[in-house]
């Protein structure tokens, strides 16, 4: 693997292997820290918005709009359709994962310690929410990779976003499995391996985009990407930092992490 691709699929491998460090918690931790999970999702999801809007979409928009692409006005406008059609793409994903089985469901280490009941319904559960969320990973994958192509430092921020992200989804998925198969070796090496669909994604990316990788393109996924991260944020990070903590400590963490990110970005300007 050449030298400028090897960095960002191994921002991309540690961003998608984190479920398994949230799987680890789940079954080595005694309780939830609710209140540092909460402050880490928002601290998520404001690297993620800040980069999104600050970033990603103002460097499609520059690359974009460039006259010998397509100008000013339609420079903007591609880079906006592609912004919402991110959106939509990661919007169609979760529209598939049906809510019961839906991989984002807050879920506590405690809830380990019931004792899990039997049936096949259960089973089937355990087994799609390994498969939803490999699904939900994929798109993430890209945006890692994509973006630490083209900024390094910039992919290991939104990378360091999404392992955040990835963390208590691993509990997510853990918990179902466990009660699905009374075996935590099994639901350990399932939510793992669901992890290993962000590498998966970069593999992809680099195989579909790379023979045609010019500066419309890169701008086109950058806005793209940006529309799946700010989908990410608002549609999973945000509400799950609420259901795991007070208002308020989500939401210092979301502004923490727009300044941490803000802060950077003046740094290595």
């Amino acid at each position: 693997m050449q030298a400028d691709i090897l960095i960002p699929f191994i921002l991309t491998l540690f961003a998608g292997l984190a479920t398994g460090v949230g799987s680890a918690i789940a079954f080595f931790a005694h309780r939830t820290n609710r209140r540092f999970l909460s402050f880490s999702l928002g601290l998520s999801a404001g690297v993620m918005i800040y980069v999104s809007f600050v970033e990603l979409l103002d460097q499609a928009q520059i690359v974009l709009s460039k006259p010998e692409n397509f100008g000013t006005k339609m420079g903007i406008i591609i880079s906006v359709l592609c912004f919402f059609g991110g959106m939509l793409l990661i919007g169609i994903i979760d529209r598939f994962v049906p809510s019961v089985e839906n991989p984002h469901e807050v879920r506590s280490v405690e809830s380990m310690n019931i004792a899990p009941p039997q049936n096949a319904k259960l089973m089937r559960m355990g087994m799609i929410t390994a498969l939803a969320i490999g699904i939900h990973n994929f798109p993430e994958g890209i945006a890692t990779f994509v973006a630490a192509i083209e900024n390094p430092t910039l992919g290991i921020a939104i990378a360091v976003a999404i392992a955040i992200h990835n963390i208590p989804e691993g509990i997510a998925i853990s918990v179902p499995i466990y009660y699905a198969t009374e075996n935590k070796k099994k639901a350990f090496s399932l939510s793992f391996l669901s992890g290993l669909a962000e590498p998966v994604g970069a593999i992809l990316a680099y195989l579909i985009l790379m023979p045609f990788i010019s500066p419309v393109v890169m701008g086109c996924v950058f806005s793209t990407v940006a529309g799946i991260m700010v989908f990410i944020s608002f549609d999973e990070l945000l509400p799950a930092a609420r259901e795991y903590g007070e208002h308020h400590v989500s939401i210092f963490g979301l502004v923490s992490g727009m300044l941490i990110m803000a802060v950077s970005l003046i740094l290595l300007s």
